[in-house]
């Protein structure tokens, strides 16, 4: 037997989607040698009470441990980055220098926080990014010490959860984005528009359209204000920079795999393509990382930063890779998230990129409580709900069925509505740093 053979299966990324994949493996029979490695010191952790209850020292840090829900008897190194990997001799090497054999690998290292520049203040002091269990404790302990003015670069999912729970703990803030309303490239404008109207009531100073230059700091280095591109500039003693998330690949940049900041590209199955687009099958990956084509919208290739796939891709790489090569399943998910804040609980389902009209079918935009679909060429492919979950679930069937837009008319409780344009930004255009490469 080789010695990648008695290496058994690693696991890099000690995240969610990678634990569920090792539990998977030991429930599809797996008995062999399992390796976990984690960049982070800590074991796999619940991200979404991050930016939420975390944030707001409803709950501790420890709390957000996830249990194990299966057996390991795995070996765990955590606090060392993978930092290469050779697919030839089937070893991956970590930062402390350690080199680690494998039979199959399993690969869910997530995405990582967007940071600000160096070159334009991102290295000043109390500017903050959110995305790991570390950067939440810190970020918790500088908003304990009560800063005069907090400034939230980026108005997405993440951003907008921070602004409401810096808002919930009392202290005033600004919140900027580049687009016209709070996630307008997920929602929409005119869905979005209805989140400028939470910002405004719950006492955010909200500045749409808007683009930092740079920060300037203090004599000590600290960040005192934003220069933005309008010639304005805006006092902050704390600064949120929520701008997204790169896909956590740099490690595979000498592998010869299809690979970037955009993520790691799979076939159906969840098996990792090579640069020249050949299957790798002893290489899968699940989660944050993955690219996918998911038959859900017409084989597009697809990237899913939400819990509910991280859990479900993570489980399905797992039994792919301790099945036979001609019993690999296909791949199928219908993207899910949720959002709680300023007082509001919003579900979505499906991808609404795209969406050529939208229509509320439940409730009204101007009761905040109501049910949005989104369709595209005809069809149904996403919808979203702010405190009008009942009928989710049956949109959701609908539109994995891909059904007709709207779906569903007559119902019990749905009165007349009409539908029209989401209002999405243009796309944005790619700089040269962001067009898809090969490494």
């Amino acid at each position: 037997m080789s010695a990648a053979a008695d290496a058994g299966i690693v696991v890099v990324g000690a995240s969610l989607a990678g634990l569920r994949g090792a539990e998977a493996l030991r429930r599809n029979g797996y008995a062999g040698r399992l390796t976990l490695i984690g960049d982070e010191p800590h074991r796999p952790y619940d991200r979404p009470p991050l930016s939420k209850h975390v944030l707001s020292g409803e709950l501790a840090l420890d709390a957000t441990e996830l249990p194990l829900l299966v057996a390991l008897d795995a070996d765990w190194r955590l606090g060392h980055a993978a930092v290469g990997l050779d697919r030839v001799a089937r070893t991956i090497r970590l930062a402390d220098g350690a080199v680690l054999a494998y039979d199959r690998l399993l690969i869910t290292t997530g995405a990582q926080a967007r940071p600000w520049p160096a070159a334009s203040g991102g290295a000043l002091a109390n500017i903050f990014t959110l995305r790991g269990r570390d950067d939440a404790a810190h970020l918790r302990a500088a908003l304990a010490r009560g800063p005069r003015r907090v400034l939230i670069v980026g108005a997405g999912l993440i951003g907008c959860e921070a602004a409401s729970c810096c808002r919930d703990l009392g202290l005033p803030v600004t919140l900027l984005d580049p687009n016209p309303t709070p996630l307008a490239r997920s929602l929409g404008t005119w869905i979005g528009g209805m989140i400028a109207e939470c910002l405004k009531d719950s006492g955010v100073a909200f500045h749409p359209s808007a683009r930092v230059l740079r920060f300037e700091g203090d004599a000590s280095g600290r960040v005192v204000r934003a220069d933005l591109a309008d010639g304005r500039t805006i006092e902050a003693d704390l600064v949120i920079v929520a701008l997204g998330a790169t896909r956590a690949t740099d490690w595979l940049r000498d592998a010869g795999l299809m690979a970037d900041a955009g993520g790691v590209t799979c076939d159906g199955a969840c098996r990792v393509l090579a640069a020249d687009g050949t299957t790798c099958p002893d290489i899968y990956a699940a989660g944050d990382v993955a690219r996918w084509p998911n038959p859900l919208y017409g084989g597009r290739l697809v990237s899913v930063e939400h819990w509910g796939n991280a859990v479900a891709q993570g489980a399905h790489a797992a039994r792919n890779m301790v099945a036979p090569a001609e019993d690999q399943h296909g791949y199928d998910h219908l993207p899910a998230f949720w959002s709680s804040q300023f007082g509001i609980n919003i579900k979505a389902v499906g991808l609404s990129e795209g969406a050529d009209s939208v229509a509320i079918v439940q409730g009204s935009r101007a009761s905040r409580r109501f049910l949005a679909v989104y369709g595209r060429a005809g069809r149904s492919i996403a919808a979203v709900s702010f405190d009008q979950a009942r009928w989710l679930p049956a949109y959701a069937e609908a539109i994995m069925a891909g059904s007709p837009y709207p779906p569903i008319r007559d119902a019990s409780d749905q009165g007349r509505f009409a539908t029209r344009e989401p209002g999405f930004p243009p796309p944005r255009a790619a700089s040269h740093a962001d067009e898809a490469r090969h490494v």
